[in-house]
Formats: structure tokens, C-alpha cells, sequence
């Protein structure tokens, strides 16, 4: 028989202090405040949703979340910063969809996203609006496809940007359609705005915070919708499927930390998502925007990504987009 081992108060007391700094930190977090980089300028849909969730999540995590705005570059300089930020927690990036499940396809030298960054969880969804010109003489989707079958490639659809999921939604719903028209490249949405009230550019497709204020106006009008939601800007607004069968999709936020982040900071990110999307004024303010909060645990949101991106790499190969 082994005879007992006997541990002095001293060697207690020395074994705690060597627990692994990580072990110590991952105890303790959020210890400080966590930086939350936002890959679009400020103002921007994606941008009002971070805000509002970061302060709705607050109170839960014990330390606020610092918005930093890093737009352009595709969402490119954002990712990066993010995959190369320290693992800890203290780093994480709310985005849209588009940015984790489209841009990356655009790179020449692909690299698997999900080994880059690792999902913490969705908080929303919303559809794209189909929204015309207020003057167009088309008033719903039907009216639109036999416009531009009529007159193939002189239907002109905007985007904020080549490669962006305004863009991929067009060529997929012109392809399902059947028709032919023709893609024009933004590169903000005050510009857009304004040549689709002129009449320069007929359509596009895009979330509703940027087209609100217009459409109760009458200088545009929106005449379907992606996908089901319950938010109160798009009621009463058609499904596009009802008119092209199976045309679906959506765009969702969510929160992304660094690849080999560990469990448990994750974890207790999610938990304060959860917490703060049970917030009724957080509820009332995704739904001015026209989203719906959607919540998807770590692992649900990495199966998304990973269908989803099959999805857009085929419409991105059928209609060889690339980035210049």
C-alpha cells in the first residue's frame, strides 16, 4: 500500500498559483470591456443592430461592448482583425450574413472561414424587400418579370457593392425567373437612394431601414419580400416565392469570435444574447428595423454557415462573379 501523501498549506497554496493564466482569465471574463468590430460604417443597418444589442447585453456580461466600425474592403480588413485578435473573448465581430457566408468565396485564394473565426451566436433574421422605383410601371413581381422579359437587360438592379448579398439575391432571383438584367455596383446607400427615386436605376433588394422613410413618401415602393417575418414594416407585404417558387433567402446577424476562442467565454457570450433578446425594448427595436429576433446556439450557427455558403458559391460560380 502506498503510503498517503501529505500536502502542506504551502504547496496548496503554491498549486493554486500556478492554475494556467487562461484557466484564471476564462473564470473571471469579461474582465474588461469587450472591443465588437462591425465590418460597415456607422449608421448603417448592421451597425444600429450591434449598437442595440451590445447595450441590451450590458447588464448580463457586467462590462459593455465597444463598437468599432470597420467598413470597407468587402468586410475583408474586419475578418481579418478579428481572426488575428488574441482568442480570449475581449474580440468579437457582429456582422451580416453576407459577410461570413458570400465574401469569403469572392477571394481567389479561399481560405475555410470557420477556421478563421468561430460562431458565438445569431440574434436576428430578416428577408431582403424588392423595392422599385415609385413610378415603374410594374406594381408587383409578375409586373416586374414580364417588364424585364419584354425589355431583357434594360432592367437596372443596384447593390451596395459587387459580391455583397443585394447582389447575390439578384442574380439568383433573375435566374429563377428567367430573365435578364442588369447588375449596377453602389458603394453607399445614400447614392442608391436617390438615383432609385429618379428612376435611374428600377430596383433592388435590401432591408428595410434604408427604404422606410421613402416609401411612406411614395417615392418608392416595395412589392415582395425574400422570406416570412412578422416585423411590422414588412406586413402585408407578398412572399416573391408566391410568384417564382422556391426563391428564398434571408440575411441574419450574428456575433463571431476568434478561432480557438474557448467554450466558455462563448458560452457566456450566447447567454447574455439570450438574455438580452428576451429584452422588450430590444424586441421593439429590431422590429422598427424590420427584423426579427432569431436566436441560434454556437453549433446551430455553424451548420448555417456552412449551407448557406453552398448555396451562394453556386450562384456566385453560375454568374462568375469576382471581386476587381
Amino acid at each position: 500500500m502506498n503510503p498517503p501523501t501529505h500536502f502542506s498549506r504551502r504547496r496548496v497554496l503554491s498549486a493554486a498559483a500556478l492554475l494556467p493564466l487562461a484557466a484564471r482569465a476564462q473564470a473571471s471574463y469579461p474582465s474588461k470591456p469587450i472591443r465588437m468590430i462591425i465590418p460597415f460604417a456607422a449608421g448603417g443597418a448592421t451597425d444600429v443592430l450591434g449598437r442595440d444589442l451590445g447595450q441590451a447585453m450590458t447588464q448580463s456580461l457586467g462590462q459593455s461592448l465597444v463598437i468599432e466600425n470597420m467598413g470597407g474592403g468587402a468586410g475583408v480588413p474586419a475578418l481579418n482583425a478579428v481572426a488575428r485578435a488574441a482568442p480570449d473573448g475581449q474580440t468579437v465581430m457582429f456582422c451580416a450574413s453576407g459577410n461570413i457566408t458570400a465574401q469569403p468565396l469572392l477571394s481567389k485564394n479561399r481560405v475555410d472561414i470557420l477556421s478563421q473565426v468561430a460562431p458565438v451566436g445569431m440574434v436576428a433574421s430578416a428577408p431582403h424587400a424588392l423595392v422599385v422605383n415609385g413610378n415603374a410601371p410594374f406594381k408587383s413581381v409578375a409586373d416586374l418579370i414580364a417588364y424585364a422579359k419584354a425589355h431583357p437587360g434594360e432592367l437596372n438592379f443596384a447593390s451596395a457593392g459587387i459580391g455583397g448579398l443585394a447582389h447575390l439575391g439578384t442574380e439568383l432571383f433573375a435566374r429563377m425567373a428567367g430573365i435578364r438584367v442588369t447588375h449596377i455596383p453602389y458603394k453607399g446607400a445614400a447614392q442608391v437612394n436617390t438615383d432609385l427615386m429618379s428612376g435611374q436605376i428600377q430596383a433592388i433588394f435590401g432591408t428595410m431601414p434604408s427604404f422606410t422613410g421613402l416609401i411612406l413618401r411614395g417615392a418608392i415602393r416595395a412589392i415582395g419580400i425574400t422570406a416570412p417575418s412578422k416585423a411590422s414594416p414588412l406586413k402585408g407585404l407578398p412572399l416573391i416565392s408566391q410568384t417564382v417558387p422556391g426563391f428564398t433567402y434571408s440575411t441574419w446577424n450574428a456575433i463571431f469570435a476568434p478561432a480557438r476562442t474557448p467554450a466558455a467565454p462563448i458560452a457566456k457570450l450566447y447567454e447574455a444574447m439570450q438574455i438580452a433578446a428576451r429584452n422588450p425594448t430590444l424586441g421593439h427595436r429590431f422590429d422598427e428595423q424590420g427584423v426579427d429576433i432569431t436566436l441560434a446556439s454556437p453549433e446551430e450557427l455553424r451548420n448555417l454557415v456552412r449551407k448557406e455558403s453552398v448555396i451562394w458559391d453556386k450562384v456566385i460560380k453560375d454568374a462568375r462573379i469576382e471581386l476587381n
